[in-house]
């Protein structure tokens, strides 16, 4: 097994330095390198940002947007999700505006949002909140509708009550999917940032992209770029640790 881990790392750190010399010939090409600034030049912008300080206030202002957005998600899907799940005429009731809701890209709210709400964090946070509690719900759901019912009526045959099945059957078997809804969660965070900084936003990593393509500052928009993905890579991963460390019990394929 180990060697299998050794060997999986090895495969990942070869493909990174692929990634980045197809990165570096591309922006050779001519057609290409004059939207594609090669890693070198992107690497140089990148510490140019970090010495000013810029880098780091867009940075916070992002991370306190994708957070508070992504928490007040999670906060309420967890219990939408187990109501829906748990009571019938709760999802008949829910279900159908998630739906509808849920193909409603988060972007087309921003002029709802911006005349109900100003263009304060408080806007960026509701569109970022909008946008990860409905992916969140759905996959919690999920997760509740697809327990075992062989172990919640082995409970019930042992005499436990309902309140005992919910708390001591039922969540522990759909921790799992809770697990992958904040993972879809946290992406659909980061992917709805740059709209959520569509509302009237002087700082953050969304509005550095986008006034850097204003100037055709390609190498601040790649940085930008860049800096979302690994953020949002790094979280993805954290919450992967947290599941091999929480869900231990349960028989995992290991690939």
């Amino acid at each position: 097994m180990k060697t299998k881990t050794l060997s999986n790392k090895m495969i990942t750190a070869i493909s990174v330095v692929l990634g980045l010399v197809l990165w570096y010939l591309l922006s050779k090409v001519p057609a290409i390198g004059a939207i594609i600034n090669n890693p070198f030049h992107v690497a140089k912008t990148f510490g140019n940002e970090l010495t000013s300080g810029r880098l780091w206030t867009n940075l916070w202002a992002s991370l306190f947007r994708v957070i508070g957005g992504f928490s007040l998600g999670l906060i309420v899907a967890i219990p939408v999700a187990f109501l829906m799940a748990w009571y019938g005429i709760v999802r008949s009731v829910v279900d159908p505006w998630i739906q509808f809701f849920r193909t409603i890209p988060p972007i087309a709210l921003t002029p709802i949002v911006i005349v109900s709400q100003g263009v304060g964090e408080s806007a960026k946070i509701s569109i970022i909140f909008v946008a990860t509690f409905l992916v969140m719900v759905i996959s919690i759901f999920q997760g509740v509708r697809n327990v075992d019912s062989t172990l919640i009526r082995a409970a019930r045959v042992l005499g436990a009550k309902d309140k005992d099945i919910f708390f001591e059957v039922v969540v522990p078997a759909s921790f799992p999917y809770i697990l992958v809804g904040v993972r879809l969660g946290l992406a659909a965070a980061w992917t709805t940032l740059v709209a959520a900084e569509l509302t009237g936003a002087n700082k953050g990593l969304g509005n550095m992209i986008m006034e850097a393509s204003l100037y055709f500052r390609m190498d601040v928009v790649i940085l930008g770029v860049i800096v979302i993905g690994l953020i949002g890579l790094s979280m993805d991963k954290f919450v992967l640790f947290l599941e091999r460390r929480l869900t231990g019990w349960q028989e995992v394929r290991q690939s």
